[in-house]
């Protein structure tokens, strides 16, 4: 080793003597020439620890404090240090620092279940846009974001900060998302690839996916962000897949990330630090963050003793100077440190507007007239959750709660109530505090209190309406919980039912709102209600746009992005979940010699390609809520539905829409597809393209069109590895929610099509 340190020294100063090159966007295969072994490796190991190189610090994470990571800089090739900080919610990053008063708040938007939910990619693209200002005028490079994973299970932790269980809504929410952030001249990492489904032992869980189903379920959204909006970065998850870390297989980042999707930026790990960083390497995971000198030793050794090749060392340290010449650092951009505040927490406002579910809406109870005086059940009222914790979370000036978004919107929230609830949340803070209880991927969610059946009763005697709010947080490092997360605490089912019984015995309406992460059971009590308002966590301003919705100033147009089961074992994953504390116990977590734990060491997703609603829709299972389901305060019309053939096979589909309701409103109109008899076994109807109306007027009527290709059309061989569109007539249904098709066509493909792809994850 000695020997090996010694020529590295050699090398740097037979170099140094001589005049470098500075790098530039055109010199880039001349910088890599005068570059030395260390000085590669170097570059591809993340700089958040500082080591010094030719007497230099490379690493440097104060350029933003908060910031998650950075690259490392070399000063003789004027390469700078980039930064990288998270997160999908908007940009996570100290709010203060030592030795000024100034604050660096971020906005807190909506979550990606949010923007998911809006069908919109406009609304997405708009918030994105907004979101990426920060980044930029913060000072940092890449934005760790969209988490985009599939929602298989409805308590995986991090469902908050992806979009969707079916990959078509997720992979163009996604590349709407990175094409708003990246319009600001900044980057993505678009994560967490792949398969990264639960958190539990996620370090080391190995997802066991059959071909078919990676290509079509947990592979199509990324492949459509890729070819869609051109991320810069893809983040590898820590998991294993079908054996192999991701970070370390060349199936997945090389064959079917650059080879079949396209991608051409760089690839770096979640924050840790394997051991097989030679593999990393050679597989294509350009950039090891956050950074440790034993990566750059291994990479060093690798090279040396011939187990990494000096090519794939170049290749990766070549797409590095591609990323680095592209970042406002590199070209000097003068960050303010003031972006514009108020005016994105308005578009993070307008953002969840868009966006928000109507799950249920008896006879009409909403829009309250916006005056009426409201007894405000719960204490999420008070502790209102606009994201999630960990890394999906956003340091943010503020955070508007129930009691003022409904007083904002003009209601009279019932003041004894209230400030029942504040004492309450009040003194749990300042136990939390004195307990040092919470920290940065611990959720400290108050829980519910019991209240008397005498103060419901006078309540319901003193005021005109009642509004629950029910409230769920989760996030990085922990799977939800299936009793009293999923299901409803006792507290709240009591709360449920004695407010719903007394408030009706009075002639009132209940309405519940449901200020979640994830899924929740709804089944047993949604009928004793009378409305459903879904804003998930809905940021900063998200208590005002609920508000809003309430009182008719807004009309609702979300729709969901996922199935909500009657029961979780109606899911058809949670046979193959680790659902509960019990199960969570054991586990090897990387440690050798010990037993493997079923949905903890390994997880295998035995039901394949039938994942939320492609299951229950196909078996006709009975669900609380279906994927795409959401109400509104109008009704719409479809007509003249057309679909034309295009010459790849593919066909361009049309439908006119028309507001028949009597106030503004707008419809999101999805297109689902069933394929011909025969053949591959198929879901019975599969989300193909989406669309969204402008606001239309009572009347007025609007014509959507959709776009999908023979490939779009395609399903997965895995005998013959290809993607193979079948000859015969596809009925083409215009729907408002999978269950609900409100006009339909019909497209004939009259010779099958084939599409090839790489051997990534063929079977042997």
């Amino acid at each position: 080793m000695k020997k090996v340190l010694s020529l590295v020294a050699a090398t740097v100063c037979v170099a140094s003597a001589v005049a470098q090159p500075k790098l530039t966007a055109d010199n880039i295969d001349e910088v890599l020439k005068a570059m030395t072994l260390q000085e590669k490796a170097t570059l591809l190991v993340g700089g958040s620890q500082s080591i010094m190189l030719n007497g230099i610090p490379t690493g440097n994470t104060n350029l933003v404090p908060g910031a998650a990571g950075s690259t490392r800089g070399i000063e003789r090739f004027g390469i700078p240090n980039t930064v990288l900080a998270d997160g999908p919610a908007g940009l996570r990053i100290s709010p203060t620092r030592q030795g000024t008063s100034d604050t660096f708040y971020c906005t807190g938007f909506p979550v990606g279940t949010l923007l998911a939910s809006s069908w919109d990619l406009a609304v997405v693209e708009e918030a994105t846009t907004a979101m990426g200002n920060e980044v930029l005028e913060y000072g940092v490079d890449v934005l760790l974001a969209p988490g985009m994973n599939i929602h298989r299970n409805p308590l995986c932790g991090r469902n908050f900060e992806y979009f969707s269980e079916d990959p078509v809504l997720s992979g163009n929410m996604s590349a709407a998302y990175v094409r708003g952030i990246q319009s600001n001249g900044v980057g993505t990492s678009i994560k967490h690839y792949a398969a990264n489904n639960q958190e539990t032992n996620r370090n080391e869980n190995d997802a066991q996916i059959s071909t078919r189903a990676l290509r079509e379920i947990y592979l199509k959204n990324f492949e459509i962000a890729v070819r869609k909006s051109d991320p810069w970065t893809v983040m590898s998850s820590y998991n294993k897949l079908n054996g192999n870390y991701t970070q370390q297989s060349y199936d997945l980042l090389t064959k079917a990330l650059r080879d079949d999707f396209g991608f051409k930026g760089i690839v770096m790990t979640d924050w840790g630090n394997k051991a097989g960083t030679i593999n990393a390497v050679h597989a294509g995971n350009d950039l090891m963050e956050p950074g440790n000198q034993s990566e750059i030793d291994r990479i060093i050794a690798g090279v040396q003793d011939g187990t990494l090749s000096i090519e794939d060392v170049d290749r990766n340290v070549r797409r590095m100077l591609e990323y680095i010449v592209i970042t406002p650092r590199f070209k000097g951009y003068k960050y303010s440190n003031k972006p514009d505040l108020k005016a994105h927490a308005q578009v993070a406002r307008k953002a969840a507007e868009e966006s928000i579910v109507l799950l249920r809406n008896q006879n009409n109870t909403l829009p309250l007239k916006g005056t009426e005086k409201i007894s405000l059940f719960g204490i999420s009222s008070i502790d209102f959750v606009a994201g999630g914790t960990g890394s999906g979370d956003v340091n943010k000036a503020y955070v508007v709660n129930m009691v003022e978004g409904l007083q904002n919107a003009g209601f009279s929230v019932d003041q004894k109530l209230s400030d029942y609830y504040q004492a309450q949340a009040t003194a749990i803070r300042s136990y939390q505090r004195l307990n040092n209880i919470g920290g940065w991927a611990v959720s400290t969610k108050m829980a519910d209190m019991a209240i008397p059946e005498g103060a419901i009763r006078t309540q319901a005697a003193q005021n005109d309406a009642a509004v629950i709010v029910i409230g769920r947080n989760a996030g990085e490092g922990a799977d939800r919980v299936y009793k009293d997360d999923f299901d409803l605490t006792d507290i709240e089912r009591d709360l449920i039912k004695n407010v719903s019984f007394m408030f009706h015995q009075a002639g009132k309406k209940v309405i519940v709102v449901l200020n979640i992460g994830g899924v929740i059971e709804t089944a047993s009590w949604k009928n004793l209600v009378d409305a459903i308002v879904l804003p998930w966590s809905p940021g900063q301003e998200g208590a005002n746009a609920v508000a809003d919705i309430i009182a008719g100033k807004v009309n609702p147009s979300g729709k969901l992005p996922m199935t909500f089961p009657m029961n979780f074992m109606d899911h058809p994953s949670s046979a193959n979940f680790s659902y509960d504390n019990a199960m969570r116990q054991g586990g090897n977590n990387g440690r050798g010699g010990q037993r493997q734990v079923k949905d903890v060491d390994y997880t295998k997703y035995e039901e394949g390609i039938w994942v939320g609603y492609r299951y229950f829709d196909t078996q006709n299972q009975e669900v609380s809520y279906p994927f795409g389901y959401g109400l509104s305060y109008t009704s719409f019309a479809y007509s003249k539905p057309t679909v034309k053939a295009s010459k790849d096979g593919g066909f361009t589909a049309t439908v006119t829409v028309k507001n028949t309701g009597s106030v503004a409103g707008k419809e999101v109109v999805e297109l689902y597809v069933s394929a011909p008899a025969g053949g591959l076994e198929k879901p019975a109807k599969e989300l193909k393209s989406f669309a969204k109306t402008d606001l239309l007027q009572p009347g007025q009527s609007q014509v959507l069109t959709f776009e999908v290709s023979a490939y779009e059309l395609a399903s997965f061989n895995e005998a013959a590895n290809q993607w193979e569109t079948a000859a015969g007539t596809y009925n083409v249904l215009f729907s408002a929610n999978v269950s609900e098709c409100k006009a339909s066509a019909t497209h004939k493909v009259s010779k099958a099509k084939t599409f090839a792809v790489s051997d990534a994850y063929v079977q042997k």
